[in-house]
C-alpha cells in the first residue's frame, strides 16, 4: 500500500547536505560521502556469515556492476544490501553505476525505507554517473506503477533540489498529478507536485490546470478554483472541454447551480465542442438536481451530435421527467431507449410506475408492465396500493397477479390491510385463509392489519389476542396500528392493557405518536395512578416518543392532587430539558405549587416570566399567588406585572382585586392601592365591605357618628360613580381615600 503523501512530504526535513557546495570531483564526493556510518551500518554485525559470504562472492567474480546487481537482487535484507553497496563503493577498482544506484533505490523505496532511499537519490544526482537522468526517470515510472507516490515525489524533489530539473518534462508532472487525482490522494500532494513544477521552471499546460482545478473542487475550495479558472488565459492556456466539464460539475456539486449554468453558457459561446464523456458526465448532474430545462437542452445537443446516450444518461433524463410528472415524454424516451437496444435499469420502471400512480393512470401503469413483460411484485404492488388508496378494491388486478406469479406476501397484505381499514374484518379473514392456502405465511404486517381491523370494528379483545401472538413471535406493530390499539384500549377502559402495549413496543424501540401517548397518560392520570404515568416517561424518552405539554400538565395536576409536590420539580426539569413550551396551564400549576410551598421569591419570578412571554395565569393561580405574597408582604413586587392584566376582567375577579388592594395598602403602598381602585371603578366594579372599611378607616369621626346612616357605603359609591365620567370617578375615589 502506498505511503500517505501529505504526511511524509510535509513533515520531512530537507537534509543539511543538500545545500553544501562541493569543490571535489563527482567520484571523490561520492567516496567521501559513503564513508560516514549511518544507523543501518550497525543493524547487522560486520562479521555476519551471510554478509561475508556475499562479499567473498563479489571478490571472486571480479567485482563489477552486473555482479553487484545480481547479488543485491538475491539479498532480501535491506541492511545487508546497503552494507554490500557501501563495501563495493569503497573498492578502488569499482565505481557505482546509474543502474546499481537505481537497483538499490528501487529496493529501498518498495520496502518503504524513505530516508535511506532519499539519501541515495541525492547521492546519485550529485555523483552524476553516466545515464543517471534516465535511471531517475525510470524510478519515477516504477514507483508510480507500483502506486508508491510518496517515493516518486521524493525522486522528483531530489532531481529538482540538485539542479536536474531540466531533465523533468511537463508530461512527468502531469502524469503524477493525474495518478494522484485518480487515487483520491490528499490535495496537498497535488499542490506539492505543482510547486515542484514551478520550481523546475516548467510552464503549466491546460492538462496541468485541469488537474489543479479538479483537486480544488474536490477539496471544497470552490472560490479558489473559480479564481484559477478565470486566470487560465494569463497562463497562456484556454479552457478545453475537460476544463468545462470539471468546472460545471464542481459548481453543481457545490450547489452553485446558477454559476454552473453560466459556465455552461460560456462553453457554448466559446465554440468548444462537447464530446461523449462531457455529456455522459454533465447531463445526469443537472437531471439529478431536477434542473429539467438544462438537462433536456444538453440531452438534445447530445443526440444532435450523434452521440448515443448510455443507460445512465437515459435513466437520469427519464427520472427527471417523472419528477415533473411528464410521463408521456418519459414513456416515449423509454421506448426510444429500448429501440436502440439499451436495456433500462429497474429503477427506470419504478420512476415511471410511481409517476403514473401519482396521476392516477393506473390502467396505463398496468399496461406498461404487461407490454414489457415485467413480473416484479414490487412494481405490481405499487399499482395495487394506489388502487386501495383511491378506495378501489383491486380484485381483478390481483387475480391477474396471482395467475402470472407476480405477487408476494406484501400483495396479500395490501388487500387485507384495505379491508381492515374499512372495518370489514370478516372479509379480511376470508382473504387471510386464501393467503395461507396459497402458501404465503402471514407476517407482522398481516397481524398489524388484523389488529387494526378488530379495533375499528370494536372487537378490542380479539385485537389483544392477536397482539399476544405478535409478542410471542417477537414482532412489532406498524405505527398506525400501534396508535390505534392504544387509543382503542384506553377508550374502552382497558388502560392497563394499553400501558402494557406501550411498554412492549417501547422495549423494541418503537415510538408512539405523541397524541396517542398523551391520550394514554391522560387516562392513567384520570384513574388516579399518576405514579404509573410518571414511570412511563423514561420509556417514552428512550423510544423516541415525545410527549406534548398537556401530558406533563396532566401529570402535574395529578401530582398536586395526591400531595406529591416534591416530584413536581423533577417533572418541570424534564420539561425544560426536552424543550417543552410552557402554556398557561403549566405556569398556573407551577404558581399554585410554589404558592402552596410558600416560595414567594420563585412565585414572583415565574409570574413575571409568564407575562413576559404573553401567557396569562388562571384566576385560581392568581389568587393563590397574591395570597402567598400577601403573607410575605411582597405583593408590591408584582405590581408592575399586574398592570398588564389589570384591565382584563376575566383575570380579575372580586376576590383577586380586593386582595390586591388590601395587600398594597397594608404594605404601605397607599398610592398604588388608590391607582388600582381607580382602574377597578373605571371597569364598573367596587371593593367589598372589608376593603372599603380599610380604605376609609375603622375609626369614625364625631361628624360621622352624629350623622350615622343605614345606607350601605358600597352602594353609595356605586350610585355616585357609575353615572359619572372617568375623571369624576377618579376624583371620587381619591375623596374616599382622604
Amino acid at each position: 500500500m502506498a505511503v500517505k503523501l501529505s504526511s511524509s512530504i510535509v513533515s520531512r526535513r530537507i537534509p543539511n547536505w543538500v545545500s553544501l557546495k562541493a569543490n571535489l570531483s563527482s567520484i571523490s564526493c561520492a567516496i567521501n560521502y559513503l564513508h560516514p556510518t549511518s544507523e543501518s551500518d550497525n543493524c547487522i554485525p560486520s562479521n555476519s556469515p551471510d554478509l561475508e559470504a556475499k562479499i567473498q562472492r563479489l571478490k571472486n567474480n571480479k567485482l563489477c556492476s552486473a555482479t553487484l546487481i545480481s547479488v543485491l537482487e538475491g539479498t532480501p535484507d535491506l541492511n545487508s544490501s546497503i552494507k554490500l553497496f557501501k563495501w563495493a563503493s569503497r573498492q578502488k577498482q569499482f565505481r557505482p553505476t546509474a543502474e546499481t544506484y537505481r537497483m538499490l533505490i528501487l529496493k529501498l523505496g518498495l520496502a518503504g525505507n524513505l530516508s535511506e532511499m532519499e539519501r541515495f537519490c541525492n547521492e546519485m544526482v550529485r555523483v552524476r554517473c553516466c545515464g543517471f537522468e534516465k535511471s531517475l526517470l525510470s524510478l519515477i515510472d516504477s514507483f508510480v506503477g507500483d502506486r508508491r507516490f510518496s517515493e516518486a515525489l521524493r525522486v522528483v524533489y531530489a532531481m529538482n533540489s540538485n539542479g536536474c530539473s531540466h531533465h523533468l518534462s511537463i508530461e512527468t508532472f502531469n502524469s503524477l498529478m493525474r495518478v494522484l487525482m485518480e487515487e483520491k490522494s490528499d490535495f496537498k500532494d497535488v499542490v506539492f507536485v505543482y510547486k515542484e513544477m514551478v520550481k523546475a521552471g516548467i510552464a503549466p499546460n491546460v492538462d496541468t490546470l485541469n488537474y489543479l482545478l479538479e483537486g480544488l473542487f474536490e477539496s471544497g475550495r470552490v472560490d479558489t478554483a473559480m479564481d484559477q479558472y478565470r486566470r487560465m488565459g494569463r497562463k497562456g492556456c484556454e479552457p478545453n472541454v475537460r476544463t468545462f466539464e470539471i468546472v460545471v460539475r464542481g459548481l453543481a456539486y457545490a450547489d452553485h447551480v446558477g454559476e454552473s449554468v453560466a459556465v455552461l453558457e460560456e462553453m457554448f459561446r466559446s465554440g468548444c465542442e462537447a464530446d461523449a464523456k462531457f455529456y455522459v458526465c454533465v447531463v445526469p448532474i443537472f437531471c439529478g438536481m431536477k434542473n429539467l430545462d438544462v438537462g433536456l437542452r444538453l440531452f438534445g445537443m447530445m443526440r444532435a451530435s450523434n452521440v448515443d446516450p448510455d443507460c445512465a444518461t437515459y435513466s437520469a433524463v427519464i427520472r427527471c421527467l417523472c419528477e415533473f410528472l411528464r410521463l408521456d415524454d418519459a414513456i416515449k424516451l423509454l421506448e426510444e431507449m429500448r429501440g436502440k437496444g439499451v436495456m433500462p435499469e429497474s429503477r427506470v420502471y419504478v420512476d415511471i410506475i410511481d409517476g403514473l400512480c401519482k396521476l392516477n393512470k393506473l390502467a396505463e401503469a398496468e399496461d406498461i408492465l404487461v407490454e414489457n413483460g415485467i413480473f416484479d411484485p414490487y412494481l405490481h404492488n405499487m399499482i395495487l396500493g394506489s388502487y386501495c388508496k383511491n378506495g378501489i378494491f383491486p380484485k381483478g388486478m390481483f387475480d391477474k397477479m396471482l395467475e402470472s406469479g407476480a405477487l408476494d406476501a406484501t400483495s396479500w397484505n395490501i388487500l387485507i390491510g384495505f379491508l381492515c381499514k374499512k372495518s370489514m374484518i370478516d372479509e379480511a379473514l376470508e382473504w387471510l385463509c386464501r393467503m395461507v392456502i396459497s402458501s404465503f405465511h402471514p407476517n407482522s404486517d398481516t397481524y398489524s392489519s388484523l389488529i387494526l381491523g378488530n379495533c375499528k370494528a370494536g372487537k378490542f379483545s380479539n385485537g389483544l389476542d392477536l397482539f399476544a401472538s405478535i409478542k410471542s413471535k417477537d414482532w412489532v406493530l406498524d405505527s398506525v396500528t400501534y396508535a390505534e390499539l392504544v387509543e382503542c384500549l384506553c377508550e374502552t377502559g382497558n388502560v392497563r392493557e394499553a400501558a402494557n402495549v406501550f411498554r412492549y413496543m417501547a422495549s423494541k424501540g418503537c415510538a408512539l405518536r405523541s397524541s396517542s401517548f398523551n391520550f394514554l397518560i391522560g387516562k392513567i392520570c384520570a384513574g388516579g395512578d399518576v405514579y404509573k404515568a410518571v414511570g412511563l416517561l423514561p420509556l417514552a424518552y428512550c423510544c423516541g416518543t415525545f410527549p406534548l405539554g398537556y401530558v406533563y400538565n396532566s401529570i402535574l395536576r395529578s401530582l398536586s392532587k395526591v400531595g406529591w409536590e416534591g416530584h413536581i420539580s423533577a417533572i418541570l426539569a424534564k420539561m425544560i430539558v426536552c424543550g417543552c413550551v410552557f402554556d398557561s396551564e403549566t405556569y398556573s400549576i407551577v404558581i399554585r405549587y410554589m404558592s402552596a410551598t410558600n416560595q414567594a421569591g420563585s412565585c414572583v419570578s415565574v409570574f413575571n416570566l409568564m407575562l413576559s412571554v404573553g401567557v396569562m395565569p388562571d384566576a385560581e393561580a392568581l389568587a393563590r399567588l397574591l395570597s402567598c405574597l400577601a403573607k410575605n408582604s411582597r405583593v408590591h413586587s408584582i405590581l408592575r406585572s399586574m398592570d398588564k392584566i389589570a384591565l382584563e376582567s376575566e383575570f380579575l375577579d372580586p376576590v383577586v382585586y380586593n386582595l390586591l388592594i388590601r395587600s398594597l395598602w397594608n404594605e404601605g403602598f397607599e398610592t398604588e392601592a388608590r391607582r388600582v381602585l381607580d382602574k377597578i371603578l373605571e371597569m364598573g366594579r367596587v371593593p367589598d365591605a372589608s376593603t372599603h372599611a380599610l380604605l376609609v378607616g375603622s375609626v369614625e369621626t364625631d361628624d360621622v357618628k352624629g350623622n350615622h346612616r343605614n345606607d350601605d357605603s358600597v352602594s353609595c359609591i356605586l350610585e355616585e360613580g357609575l353615572g359619572k365620567t372617568k375623571r369624576d370617578k377618579r376624583s371620587h375615589s381619591c375623596t374616599v381615600f382622604r
